[in-house]
């Protein structure tokens, strides 16, 4: 059996990080993929050779067991060692396929099924090769990353990314959370030997967004009062993410007092015309710019105000 050098394949030294290999690997990618080379035998084999190549040093526990292999094998050769006296039986074992991950807007790249004797009989799974008959295998999942905006998880929204060369459309609902992982069955990797289609999983982020604060189904945000507004009474705006609306503020209304508006915050995933509640902080907004007449008003105030407290003590 040959040994395969998969850092001489990606073109990468020995000792790089996991971030050059995989940048590596996707520039070989985007040169030698089936879509760019057609009918180009030689650029499907680099293809193959280079997702196999991928396939080992893109997973730590495969590319620290291929290290060690890579060191007692140039050690070997070293020695004088013949290569069909290299004792392979220590290394040799049976496994499957990785989840690969993506992020949005990147080509996902199909998996090369086609590995060679050396990946098989030191990593396992099937292939066909030299006569044998490949198994049946589900195809890799691919794993994907996208940002909407507060508004987008909100409304519920869409994107398109592409995997496999298919262009596919997902469609987000609304009321999706931070980190929630939507899954695509059979849109990941082809099969094997007529195996089912891998899944795709894409995680989802959310913006931040400068006015609230997601908490669950909830908001929370912070809306400004007058001073008169606040100590008199009266009308204030609100901004909701279903519209602009305006709220009784009751007199002697205290700075920091939290109000619930049932029903406007965010939207229930999967559940229709259910929502959160929406929590507002109440902000006094001190008036600016007094004029003396204004400035002596509120002194005239001060004046009344402690002398009532003079006489109640």
């Amino acid at each position: 059996m040959e040994f395969k050098d998969y850092y001489k394949i990606l073109g990468v030294e020995r000792k790089v990080s996991a971030d050059e290999i995989k940048k590596a690997y996707r520039k070989l990618a985007v040169k030698y993929h089936p879509d760019k080379n057609p009918n180009n035998k030689a650029a499907e084999e680099k293809f193959k050779e280079m997702n196999e190549a991928y396939e080992v040093l893109g997973n730590e526990e495969k590319r620290k067991k291929y290290d060690e292999l890579g060191e007692n094998w140039n050690q070997y050769q070293q020695q004088g060692g013949k290569e069909g006296n290299f004792d392979w039986s220590r290394w040799q074992q049976t496994g499957g396929g990785q989840r690969k991950t993506y992020s949005s807007g990147e080509d996902m790249f199909g998996e090369g099924g086609d590995f060679s004797d050396f990946f098989s009989n030191i990593f396992g799974g099937s292939h066909r090769r030299g006569g044998r008959t490949q198994q049946p295998r589900k195809g890799n999942d691919f794993e994907a990353e996208l940002s909407i905006s507060l508004e987008e998880a909100f409304n519920g929204t869409a994107r398109q990314l592409e995997t496999e060369g298919e262009k596919l459309q997902i469609k987000i609902k609304p009321g999706v959370k931070e980190g929630q992982i939507l899954r695509l069955r059979g849109k990941g990797g082809q099969g094997i030997s007529n195996g089912p289609r891998g899944d795709v999983f894409i995680k989802v982020h959310i913006d931040h967004h400068p006015h609230y604060e997601r908490k669950m189904d909830d908001l929370y945000c912070d809306i400004p009062v007058e001073l008169y507004t606040a100590v008199l009474g009266g009308k204030a705006l609100i901004r909701t993410l279903k519209g602009n609306i305006r709220i009784d503020i009751t007199q002697g209304t205290d700075s920091g007092k939290v109000l619930r508006l049932k029903g406007m915050g965010m939207p229930k995933f999967g559940v229709e015309m259910e929502y959160g509640d929406l929590y507002a902080k109440i902000q006094i907004v001190l008036p600016k710019d007094l004029t003396r007449e204004e400035t002596e008003l509120f002194q005239k105030l001060l004046s009344i105000r402690t002398q009532k407290q003079t006489q109640s003590s």
